[in-house]
């Protein structure tokens, strides 16, 4: 008995020593051959079914029982690799690239004579979009050492745009075009740089590039919500040209003094939001935005999978536990029902409409709508009839490899709204806390620019992005045409690039026919005149039908360019960058140098570091692979 009580003793002193350690948490970055961090790789307990996925970054974090387990790293297109985790807490990999694995589902080598489509090679490995989705099939962005080799298939969707071009106003003196203060553009452009790619070119519209940052233009100081900046210089890129900067600054209200809101939070639960930057995210974002609530507010959430329903009736501000609470439920399943979580949304909105106030519904998904009223014509229909109802309307987008920018973009414009991408937790900071009254408060709604050239001072004039807000000359006066919306402190910056008369114009005017029944008759009176053109805006307030006019005109000589303020040369170094993104035919000069030269030159007070950020940003595009 004491012999057989000994060898217990001994059995249990040797357990203890081979005995698995208890759970904790193993972090790392998961990284490509070329040192690039790869997002999106599953990273899973070898025989559990415990996991998660890389960030942006190629960062993970992940919990494991013990010092035995194998963690194991997989991405589409390169070899898994196998790690047992003993005593280290910290654990980074570098991926190899799989050729054989790629040769099955991707297009190698640009000197191949036969090319094939990576659709057909795909749907050999996955019966469907979804399963790709969920396998995390995306393009190369997101694998950016084998972008020169590869091109793996991407379900995210742009809407075409065709590049203004350069007018003479004796044929059109004429630019009218609605405002845009979303801002969406860039920082999913800053996603694409960030995973070390260069985006699709028509995911840049510079316009939301420029408008992404505040500038420092004066408030307003009479019965108009903003006030009407305007600047003229050299256009830094094109010498002999001119650049005019047209800027409006909203009126800034106190969140104190903001009318009390009734918001429905209408989210996507469906199984594509299933990933760490999608819902995970989303519920974080909208948290920040429950913590700037006040008593007066109200919220409800409403999701949408298969079906819509409501999983929150509209409750007061000050009750933030209960909202949290009803957000760390929501779970992602199922298709995507947008168009009857849209409806749902609005009812609701409508159920508990404010007069006075700032009914709102704010729509966070992918955009990867795919059951009921689901194409673009349909949704924005459905839109256009409900912003009649006086209800507001935010889009945020979440995500990326399905991600629907087209289709969002649409529902925005349409719907009295305001869209951003929310790529990571800083983002949804910029949009819901530093922005708050811009994002959620609408100051003046419709509001349309329209400039008249004078064609004896401009031979020849651009106006820099705005193509899809771009409105005929007949709609300035039409308070029937829908046009954009500014909220409470914002501000919209739009730019021309302008020939003047004795200005070059090879290579930017194209002429046309001398005409045979009419002849083009200009006032010789202007040719003696200051003027250069005449900026008019037209506006509604946020529940009126009618529009005010106001007009100024700019005249004189233009700047010295070291005479220019911060707020012409910063916006000049983001469009300047767009441009060189884009590969636009009218960059001149631009590249990463000339916007990091002028950037730096106009920080000027940067309280968030955004402009610093975007320096950062331009000198990391050196190291883009090619697309």
């Amino acid at each position: 008995m004491k012999k057989m009580m000994i060898v217990m003793i001994a059995a249990l002193v040797m357990a203890s020593f081979i005995s698995p350690k208890g759970s904790r948490t193993i972090h790392g970055y998961v990284i490509d051959e070329q040192g690039a961090g790869l997002p999106g790789v599953n990273v899973l307990v070898k025989g559990a079914s415990d996991g998660t996925v890389t960030n942006v970054k190629g960062y993970y974090e992940i919990k494991v029982g013990n010092d035995q387990a194998i963690l194991l790293f997989s991405y589409i297109g390169f070899q898994t690799e196998e790690v047992q985790v003993g005593t280290k807490t910290r654990i980074d990999v570098t991926l190899v690239a799989d050729v054989k694995q790629l040769e099955e589902i991707v297009v190698a080598g640009h000197d191949s004579n036969k090319i094939r489509q990576i659709t057909g090679a795909v749907k050999s490995v996955f019966r469907s979009k979804k399963e790709m989705a969920e396998y995390k099939v995306y393009d190369m962005a997101y694998a950016p050492a084998l972008a020169d080799q590869v091109v793996v298939h991407n379900t995210e969707d742009y809407a075409t745009i065709h590049e203004n071009q350069f007018h003479r106003p004796q044929h059109q003196p004429l630019s009218t075009f609605s405002i845009d203060v979303d801002a969406a553009s860039y920082s999913n452009v800053r996603r694409y740089i960030s995973n070390g790619s260069k985006p699709p070119i028509d995911a840049v519209r510079i316009e939301e590039m420029v408008n992404y940052f505040h500038y420092d233009y004066p408030q307003p100081t009479g019965e108009a919500p903003f006030s009407i900046t305007t600047e003229m210089s050299d256009c830094p890129w094109q010498e002999g040209h001119y650049l005019l900067h047209v800027g409006l600054q909203g009126k800034r209200i106190p969140k104190q003094d903001i009318p009390a809101s009734n918001l429905v939070f209408l989210i996507d639960v469906s199984g594509s939001m299933s990933d760490y930057n999608k819902l995970p995210l989303l519920k974080s974002s909208f948290k920040m935005l429950v913590d700037e609530l006040r008593p007066e507010d109200r919220v409800a959430i409403v999701v949408y999978a298969g079906a819509a329903g409501l999983v929150l009736e509209s409750t007061k501000g000050s009750d933030k536990k209960t909202i949290v609470k009803a957000l760390d439920q929501l779970n992602a399943g199922g298709s995507t029902a947008g168009g009857a979580g849209i409806q749902l949304a609005y009812k609701t909105a409508l159920d508990h409409y404010i007069e006075g106030g700032n009914n709102r519904v704010i729509l966070a998904t992918d955009g990867d709508f795919n059951v009921g009223q689901s194409s673009n014509g349909s949704l924005e229909r459905m839109i256009e009839e409900k912003r009649n109802d006086g209800v507001f309307l935010t889009v945020l987008g979440f995500g990326m490899g399905n991600y629907k920018d087209d289709k969002l973009e649409i529902l925005a414009d349409k719907g009295n709204g305001n869209y951003a991408y929310i790529d990571d937790i800083a983002e949804a900071e910029k949009v819901f806390v530093h922005e708050f009254g811009g994002t959620m408060f609408t100051i003046a709604k419709d509001v349309k620019i329209q400039v008249e050239f004078n064609p004896e001072k401009v031979a020849g004039y651009r106006l820099i992005g705005y193509e899809n807000r771009k409105l005929e000359a007949e709609d300035f006066n039409n308070d029937k045409k829908d046009a954009g919306e500014l909220g409470a402190g914002h501000t919209v910056t739009a730019l021309y690039q302008i020939i003047p008369k004795d200005g070059p114009i090879e290579g930017f005017l194209k002429d046309v026919d001398e005409l045979k029944y009419q002849k083009i008759k200009t006032d010789k009176g202007n040719a003696n005149t200051a003027e250069w053109l005449t900026v008019k805006l037209r506006y509604k307030k946020p529940d009126g039908d009618k529009s005010q006019l106001l007009t100024r005109t700019v005249q004189g000589k233009a700047l010295n360019p070291d005479s220019t303020s911060d707020n012409f040369r910063f916006s000049a170094a983001v469009a300047s960058y767009g441009m060189w993104l884009r590969k636009s035919d009218f960059k001149g000069t631009s590249d990463m140098d000339l916007s990091i030269q002028l950037a730096s030159n106009a920080i000027g007070d940067d309280p968030y570091g955004y402009r610093g950020d975007f320096i950062r940003m331009v000198r990391s595009s050196r190291f883009m692979a090619s697309r």
